[in-house]
């Protein structure tokens, strides 16, 4: 994916172009993971330029595709953005949202990003004054921390679950674990790498008002004069300087010391409303009303207190219940009740809201847990049925693995044989073969003889007696006897010549035909049957493999046995033809006929396929019912 973190792109355009073409090219490739991330890098990079609708809109649509494809932890990490934007805006959504995240982190066990939502979550407890939540909560955090090593990013975490404890011991009065904790969070900021000024700052003026609180004004006062005494802070932090100097006035009211009073709340004020800091306004207009209430100065005092009143009733209920409660205090008789009888009213709603939202969080959490047990259970039947799914799939694997071995070694078995019964026939082919050979071989060798021994010897007799007649010495005479003479030559020569052919093998190839007739012969004989026979001689059978010349054996022998027992014919006609050196064999025969379709299935059938096949020939059979039955068979020579 295009990286479009803001550390690599120096501007909003430039990281927000990258972002939505890495969100292109992921949706065209449809790469949900990467998808996913897109959309989160959108709704960062829209989050931090304030865009609030687009950086909800991308956040639920990475939630919902990381849900579909079960990316843990690109949900983990949307759950956390979104609980980290809800922080300011909606309590119970960031409360939900963290919850969730806290849970899938701690799924992948992940132990650094599960304590920094706990961070979340526990300072989430302590402003809805759940103290002792947040404090379960952050000892929580903080063990998971230990466990991890000590990195920079570790170490800062820890220092913010100090800065939380320290906070919450000293909303629960209890001041010296909360100077404790703070003192630790304080150590180790000093200890972080790179400028912590502020941050330190930040943690001693937390330290300081744990002692304006526990009335130890003058420590307290010592970390303000400190932090007071910081060059151009006024500058640099001007919302903080007058947070501080408001704590430092307030401290020397508290402790009667008036001199510099009220002109460190003035100046105060009046950086306060230059920066319209709000908050810090509120509570300096209610410490100068204090502080001139105190003074009697009734006036003033309402001027201050009213104008607080007025801030923070569209600001915070906190405050405006405090500026209710000094109200009760600087008017009189009904005025005052009306404002005290207000407070309790705001303040039972307060607590009762409090309490509300705490058992909202307790619900939350309990549903989460009790959906992330129906999760686990789910996952477990999953597995289970994963499983029995596995099992079920390999026994019937093996089980097919069994029964298809058990195929192969009957068709084996079946194919042995077969080979067997080939061999016998091949055998007795050529033991056949041989005696016709060998009858033929006598036979030409006495024809032979006879021509040589008896008819050319009397020729050559008489030959020798028309040459001595040669003597007479009329013209007549030698002419008649030198023409019988020659005629006698020329018997001679071609008897010579059908003896010299007939001592030689000049029929050879033809045993194959005579072995097909033979067995013809012999089965229609026994069948009843009248034949007809015709072969094609051109056919050159020494040029058929053995293998071929066995299957057409088979077949012929195969249909003629179908022709006795099913077909009831009389008649049956087999010839060889050659076709574009093909050996076309047709058997016809005028038996009742049958169904082809229906009997396709037949073992007679099944066995002439499994042979054609076998030779790489065809098979075509038709048939008619009351007519009979031509089975054609093309078997390629090569």
């Amino acid at each position: 994916m295009i990286n479009s973190h803001k550390s690599t792109f120096n501007n909003f355009e430039e990281r927000l172009s990258n972002a939505l073409r890495a969100k292109e090219i992921s949706e065209r490739q449809k790469i949900d993971t990467l998808e996913v991330k897109s959309y989160i890098s959108l709704s960062s990079i829209y989050r931090d330029n304030g865009n609030v609708n687009l950086f909800l809109k991308y956040s639920h649509k990475g939630l919902k595709l990381a849900s579909k494809i079960n990316e843990t932890s690109l949900l983990a990490q949307i759950n956390k953005s979104l609980g980290y934007y809800y922080y300011d805006v909606m309590v119970d959504s960031a409360y939900y949202y963290n919850n969730k995240a806290e849970k899938l982190f701690r799924g992948l066990k992940d132990k650094f990003n599960t304590a920094v939502v706990l961070l979340d979550i526990s300072i989430l407890q302590r402003i809805d004054k759940d103290y002792t939540g947040s404090e379960l909560t952050s000892v929580e955090g903080l063990s998971l921390l230990d466990q991890l090593d000590e990195t920079e990013g570790v170490k800062k975490y820890k220092s913010y679950f100090y800065n939380n404890l320290g906070i919450v011991f000293k909303e629960l009065s209890q001041w010296e674990e909360s100077i404790k904790y703070n003192n630790r969070a304080l150590d180790i900021k000093k200890q972080l790498q790179g400028n912590n000024k502020a941050t330190i700052d930040n943690q001693k003026n937390n330290i300081a008002n744990v002692y304006k609180n526990s009335k130890d004004y003058d420590l307290a006062l010592e970390y303000y004069n400190e932090l007071l005494s910081r060059k151009n802070l006024i500058n640099d932090r001007p919302d903080f300087y007058a947070m501080v100097l408001d704590n430092y006035a307030h401290t020397l009211y508290l402790s009667k010391n008036l001199e510099q009073l009220p002109g460190l709340y003035l100046k105060a004020l009046s950086v306060s409303d230059t920066i319209d800091d709000v908050y810090n306004n509120i509570i300096l207009n209610l410490h100068l009303a204090e502080y001139y209430n105190d003074l009697n100065k009734k006036d003033s005092a309402k001027y201050y207190a009213y104008k607080a009143k007025g801030i923070s009733k569209e600001f915070s209920k906190d405050t405006y219940l405090e500026s209710l409660l000094v109200l009760s205090k600087i008017e009189k008789d009904s005025i005052a009740v009306k404002y005290y009888d207000a407070y309790i009213e705001l303040n039972d709603s307060l607590i009762k809201n409090e309490r509300s939202i705490r058992n909202k969080f307790t619900r939350i959490q309990y549903e989460t847990d009790k959906i992330e047990e129906e999760n686990i259970q789910i996952a477990k039947e999953r597995m289970w049925l994963l499983i029995i799914s596995v099992v079920v799939i390999l026994a019937s694997f093996l089980l097919y693995l069994v029964v298809t071995q058990r195929n192969k070694n009957k068709e084996l078995q079946f194919i042995q044989k077969q080979q067997e019964t080939n061999e016998e026939i091949y055998n007795l082919m050529l033991s056949q073969n041989e005696s016709i050979e060998e009858a033929r071989t006598q036979e030409k060798k006495r024809i032979s003889e006879e021509l040589h021994d008896g008819v050319l010897g009397r020729l050559f007799g008489t030959r020798l007696s028309l040459d001595s007649l040669n003597m007479g010495t009329t013209a007549d005479a030698i002419k008649t006897r030198g023409e019988y003479i020659v005629e006698l030559k020329t018997i001679e020569e071609d008897i010579r010549k059908v003896s010299h052919e007939l001592n030689t093998d000049f029929v050879s190839g033809s045993g194959f035909i005579d072995i097909i007739k033979t067995l013809v012969e012999t089965q229609t004989l026994a069948y009843g049957l009248h034949y007809n026979f015709e072969h094609d001689g051109t056919i050159n059978w020494d040029g058929v493999s053995n293998k071929k010349k066995i299957h057409i054996y088979r077949i012929i022998q195969e249909s003629l046995h179908n022709i006795y027992k099913h077909a009831n014919a009389t008649q049956v006609s087999i010839s060889f033809k050659l076709k574009n050196n093909v050996i076309c064999l047709i058997m016809t025969d005028n038996g009742s006929g049958f169904d082809v379709n229906k009997a396709k299935s037949g073992i007679g059938l099944k066995n002439m396929n499994s042979r054609i096949k076998e030779i790489n020939g065809i098979i075509n059979i038709t048939s008619e019912k009351n007519i009979g039955t031509k089975v054609t068979i093309e078997v390629p020579i090569p």
